[in-house]
């Protein structure tokens, strides 16, 4: 046999895909040249590793096998890349977050400098609502999550970032006009807009208004805190939203702030890790790295948020 890693990899693209254009589209290569390297893989075995029935590409048991075997490859490949780069002094390996839809306007700044100083560290980072970055965490397919409530039913540890701040938001042509604090009954009168069910901002809603005794008028119920805000804007309601995700909006006067009696809401931007995860070396960087600088990061990028606390 002589088949090669690139092979493997590109292999392991077309399993994950099961489409020979998306895998070319995830390896930004064309089409035929998936193709060729799928082909000259396969003819290193008598057994067929897919096969396409009607115009879907299916991986067979035998490609399964492969597959299993492939990742194991490419793992210790990486290993050993990791381990020759760490024995000069280079942190290298694969750094996994998974972050709420809000937590883009965040993570990114806790992120830059440590991967600047640290080329050789390959980042991994998804963004999904909270129920699905939980699954990950649960099937211990991240080293971290970024999230603002805590589950109940998961052993983790925490490192808090940052705190979060909730109001109600409104676009600023229809911003009531009122310099006083509303009631808590306003919700029964305004069209609001909603975060679809598993997201953390939607947690939050719902325990304010169990809390109140209050059923909110909804008006919309939306997949990401950037359909909302845009809905916002767009004149179709009032939405609780995050105050770091519509800085950008307040700063332009585009977007206003309702004032309700016990807002803003408060919850706190956390990294957790599972209790029993063994960090990797980029991992328990990664978390130093947090703990050493992260008032530092604060300060610099999310401090003009206070004025509005």
């Amino acid at each position: 046999m002589n088949f090669t890693l690139h092979q493997l990899r590109v292999f392991l693209v077309v399993t994950e895909k099961k489409s020979i254009t998306l895998a070319a589209r995830e390896l930004n290569m064309t089409q035929p040249a998936v193709s060729i390297q799928l082909k000259n893989l396969q003819d290193q075995f008598d057994l067929p590793l897919t096969e396409v029935i009607g115009r879907k590409l299916y991986i067979t048991d035998f490609g399964k096998e492969i597959e299993g075997i492939a990742i194991r490859v490419l793992n210790e490949v990486d290993a050993i890349k990791d381990h020759s780069l760490r024995f000069q002094g280079i942190l290298s390996g694969k750094l996994r977050i998974a972050t709420v839809s809000t937590g883009k306007y965040i993570m990114p700044y806790f992120l830059r400098k440590f991967l600047s100083e640290n080329p050789e560290v390959e980042l991994e980072m998804e963004v999904s609502n909270k129920n699905t970055v939980l699954e990950g965490l649960r099937n211990n397919e991240v080293d971290f999550a970024l999230i603002t409530v805590l589950p109940t039913d998961i052993d983790l540890y925490e490192e808090i970032l940052m705190p979060n701040r909730l109001f109600l938001f409104g676009a600023s042509e229809n911003a009531l006009p009122t310099t006083e604090a509303a009631g808590a009954t306003l919700f029964k009168e305004l069209p609001l807009i909603f975060r679809e069910e598993g997201s953390g901002t939607r947690h939050t809603m719902q325990q304010y208004f169990q809390k109140a005794n209050i059923s909110p008028r909804v008006g919309l119920s939306l997949s990401s805190n950037e359909a909302v805000k845009q809905a916002v804007l767009a004149g179709l309601g009032y939405s609780v939203l995050p105050l770091v995700s519509v800085g950008d909006e307040l700063k332009l006067n585009k977007i206003a702030i309702i004032p309700v009696k016990g807002f803003p809401l408060r919850t706190q931007w956390r990294l957790v890790w599972l209790q029993k995860k063994q960090l990797t070396a980029v991992a328990a960087a990664f978390l130093k790295y947090m703990r050493e600088h992260k008032q530092e990061i604060y300060q610099t990028h999310f401090a003009y948020l206070e004025e509005y606390f």
